[in-house]
């Protein structure tokens, strides 16, 4: 196809050439855009020269200013295409496109006129002034709005300058053509939609320019419009609600939530400022703070959530446009509970103080718990401590009564301080505590108690009216009136003397009863113990009584206490010589002797030859004290430097021969005997005794008179010794005598026995007692403790309380009424022997004939007359 394309072209050529030298010029037609090497025409051949001559002649074109884009071949004179041949650029727009060449040929020199004329292709596209056109449209514009564009160029000419315009599919523009009067066009672009920014803030199109050339070349331009924003949308948040949710424990500043809000305007329009316009409860203006320019909220306060639970704000966005658009959103600041208060413990009512015989199960107080948290976090547990004498009880819920549990004891405890401890279910857990003070009111429950059960007091004799002997104290341990304590004595008192039996019934022989109130009394407020009168040892040596202590409760209670209050003895009596044995007796020492009877001499006899050591008298003395002050010794004064035939027994107060009696000694011999005890000072007695010599036939007249008397004398130790067979039948009288006595006793103490063995036991005379007494002194000691002293009768003489019975400790009777209230009679006392005292009787009874016997083979063998029975 290429091929017929090029010889179609030569013969155009041809016949355009032969045209031209018909008219006197060649002209010759050529497209633009041919190859370089085609060939426009033969030159040489339409000039009419040789084939050959061209080149020598030299045949050229000659250059006239511009480049022709041809050239002559020197070999075939022909006109070639030597470079690119661009119409618009030799010719633009003009037409026809004719270019004049001027061919020189030599040899003749020659000018020719050529005509190449460049004809036009369809090589040029339809250019528009720009590839982009921005437009810039306001929103609001209206429909049917215009806007022009500029249209394409084509450099081509003819036919391939001829454009149609389209534009790209679009809703809201179309393209509106015009043509001018000079045959150009003009484009407009119409808007046939309201535009939307916020929908689409830019209309890209595209405008088409296509021109009438074969095959059509097309040119485009884009037309940028962008929609001028207005004001015409509020501002937006992207969420409507915010629901957050915050510990009430966040700090001051703490970031709460940030809103958001936009404005599909631009510019000015879309730049938002926020705000807070209600707030739910009104406090919540004081809680947060709102950045105008980011949206974020921040706490000004510190939260609580037992005041408020929710906080709803009402966030307002606003546009800077005019006029100015706003949104709104709410924000709900939901506060979460934390552990941040500790259980509260109210006393709603206290009953105080409580009375020590309250009964288990009293309410003591009522309480009120609560913590202000919720949840697990306002959950209570209560608890008392310490856990007794006192407990919790739910009422309901929040209230609590404390109860009593246990007993009370005001005097082991007299106030209670008690904390009521109270932890929630938190995490960590929070606890508090609420102290009570409860005291415990006093009832009269306890009697008073003597420090000691049994007291003993040492008194001395003839001590002073109202002297003090002790302090006796008796606690009660209830506190007020309950524990005010009064002191009295028991009017039950048990006197021991000498003058007769202890605690004898008036009607009784000896000193007789007296209560012990007589003797002493005592303070009722202090509790002291004095004497009402002196005392004394020889009327009364051992005053045993109660001491009642009573307080001043209701009904009133009482304790009792034994005061033993031992009488000590002092040295305020002189030995008291004991008259003769009887009257007969010494009637008939006097006659033998062929005197009368003088006042105050003791008469005795004694027979010449007789040895030394024999008894002839005994001097009988007796001092009302007792003890070492009792104790007698005797002494003969004697002329100075001389010695006589008599002696006297220190301690025995016999007098017996120092040797050998004989007539020189003559008839009588007058004594004196100097009686001393050992108390300081010593007291003294003297006594005289008369002793007639006789010879041994009076000796014997004299012991027959004695024998018709010795019933009166049958109990004398001293006086006259009766001669050697009367003497003799006298002591075996009396040992059978004392054997069946002794009998007679045993088998009575064995009955009174068997009785105590079986009766009820009684009260006893004595209670138990620490204190014991000691007396000392140069001859010896012994003791006293809680003793009885009981009489001996010895001879004929006067009691006397030599010999002394230690009954043994006895345990304090049992508490109880009959205890505290009633007290035996002083004779029931004394009446009643318990089993131990009635062992020591017995076992006493049984040594007495021994003793007995004893005694009766000294005094028969001091006289010389021991018979062979």
């Amino acid at each position: 196809m290429g091929e017929r394309c090029c010889a179609a072209l030569v013969r155009v050529l041809v016949l355009q050439a032969a045209w031209a030298l018909s008219g006197g010029q060649v002209r010759y037609s050529v497209p633009e855009e041919a190859k370089a090497g085609t060939v426009v025409g033969r030159l040489a051949q339409d000039l009419g020269l040789e084939a050959g001559e061209a080149e020598a002649r030299r045949l050229r074109l000659v250059a006239q200013g511009r480049r022709a884009s041809v050239e002559v071949s020197g070999a075939s004179g022909a006109l070639l295409v030597s470079s690119r041949l661009d119409r618009e650029e030799l010719c633009g727009k003009s037409a026809p496109c004719a270019l004049r060449l001027e061919v020189l040929l030599e040899r003749p020199l020659r000018v020719f006129h050529v005509q190449l004329e460049v004809t036009d292709i369809n090589d040029n596209a339809p250019v528009f002034p720009a590839a982009r056109r921005n437009l810039s449209i306001a929103e609001l514009s209206v429909p049917g709005s215009r806007f022009p564009l500029e249209g394409a160029s084509d450099a081509d000419i003819g036919a391939n300058a001829q454009l149609t315009y389209t534009l790209s599919p679009s809703e809201h523009f179309s393209l509106d053509l015009q043509k001018l009067s000079d045959g150009n066009i003009e484009t407009e672009l119409v808007l046939t939609k309201s535009l939307d920014r916020e929908t689409i803030p830019v209309h890209r199109l595209v405008l088409t320019a296509t021109d009438g050339g074969r095959p059509s070349l097309t040119g485009t331009m884009e037309v940028v419009i962008t929609v001028e924003d207005a004001n015409d949308n509020a501002p937006q948040f992207n969420q409507s609600v915010y629901q957050v949710q915050i510990p009430e424990s966040a700090g001051v500043g703490t970031l709460v939530t940030r809103v958001n809000a936009t404005d599909a305007d631009e510019g000015i329009n879309s730049e938002v400022t926020y705000g807070v316009t209600n707030f739910i409860p009104p406090s919540g203006k004081d809680v947060i703070f709102i950045n105008p320019n980011t949206g974020e909220i921040h706490l000004t306060a510190a939260l609580d959530f037992e005041e408020v639970k929710v906080f709803n704000f009402r966030i307002e966005a606003k546009d800077k446009g005019t006029p100015s658009l706003s949104g709104h959103c709410k924000v709900v600041l939901e506060v979460l509970d934390v552990n941040d208060n500790a259980p509260e413990v109210w006393v709603t009512s206290l009953s105080v103080p409580v009375a020590e015989d309250a009964s288990v199960g009293t309410v003591v107080a009522l309480l009120s718990v609560s913590d202000r948290d919720s949840g697990e976090n306002g959950r209570v547990r209560c608890w008392v401590w310490p856990a007794s004498p006192f407990g919790l009880e739910a009422t309901f819920l929040g209230s609590y009564s404390l109860v009593l549990r246990e007993a009370l004891d005001r005097e082991r405890v007299s106030e209670y301080e008690v904390e009521v401890r109270a932890e929630d279910g938190g995490a960590p857990a929070l606890r508090a505590r609420r102290g009570l003070r409860v005291p415990v009111s006093d009832v009269n429950d306890n009697a008073p108690l003597f420090a000691q059960a049994v007291y003993t007091v040492l008194a001395r004799e003839n001590n002073a009216a109202g002297a003090e002997l002790a302090r006796l104290w008796a606690r009660d341990p209830d506190e007020a009136a309950n524990g005010r304590v009064s002191y009295s004595v028991w009017d039950g008192g048990l006197g021991v003397g000498v003058g007769g039996a202890a605690g004898s019934s008036p009607s009784s022989g000896g000193m007789g009863w007296r209560p012990a109130s007589s003797y002493v009394s005592v303070d009722a407020e202090s509790g002291r113990l004095w004497a009402l009168q002196p005392l004394d040892y020889e009327e009364l040596q051992v005053l045993q009584f109660e001491v009642r202590a009573v307080d001043a409760g209701e009904p009133a209670l009482s304790g009792n206490a034994t005061v033993q209050l031992f009488v000590l003895d002092e040295n305020d009596n002189a030995p008291a010589l004991l008259p003769a044995a009887g009257s007969a007796a010494e009637a008939a020492a006097a006659a033998l002797a062929g005197a009368g009877s003088e006042s105050g001499t003791l008469w005795a006899w004694a027979a010449w030859g007789a040895p030394a050591g024999q008894v002839v008298a005994k001097i009988r003395a007796v001092d009302a004290d007792s003890g070492y002050n009792a104790w007698l010794r005797y002494e003969l004064c004697e002329p100075q430097g001389g010695k006589g035939p008599f002696r006297v027994g220190l301690y025995s107060g016999e007098v017996s021969t120092a040797r050998a009696l004989d007539e020189a000694d003559g008839p009588r011999q007058r004594l004196l005997i100097v009686v001393r005890d050992h108390g300081e000072p010593a007291r003294s007695a003297t006594a005289t005794l008369s002793v007639s010599l006789l010879e041994a036939a009076e000796a014997a007249l004299a012991a027959g008179s004695s024998a018709a008397s010795s019933s009166a004398v049958s109990r004398s130790a001293a006086g006259a010794e009766l001669g050697p067979g009367a003497a003799s039948a006298a002591t075996n009288v009396w040992l059978v005598v004392a054997i069946c006595a002794v009998s007679s006793l045993f088998l009575l103490a064995v009955v009174l026995y068997g009785a105590s063995r079986w009766a009820p036991r009684a009260a006893v005379l004595s209670g138990p007692g620490p204190t014991t007494l000691v007396c000392a002194s140069e001859v010896g000691s012994w003791s006293y403790s809680q003793r009885h002293s009981r009489s001996l009768c010895v001879a004929d003489g006067a009691a006397k309380s030599d010999l002394m019975v230690f009954s043994p400790n006895f345990p304090p009777p049992p508490p109880g009424p009959a205890a505290k209230d009633t007290q035996p009679e002083p004779s029931a006392l004394l009446g009643t022997v318990s089993g131990n005292t009635l062992l020591n009787l017995i076992y006493s009874l049984l040594l007495l004939p021994l003793l007995f016997c004893a005694l009766s083979s000294r005094c028969c063998e001091g006289s010389g007359y021991l018979t062979g029975a």
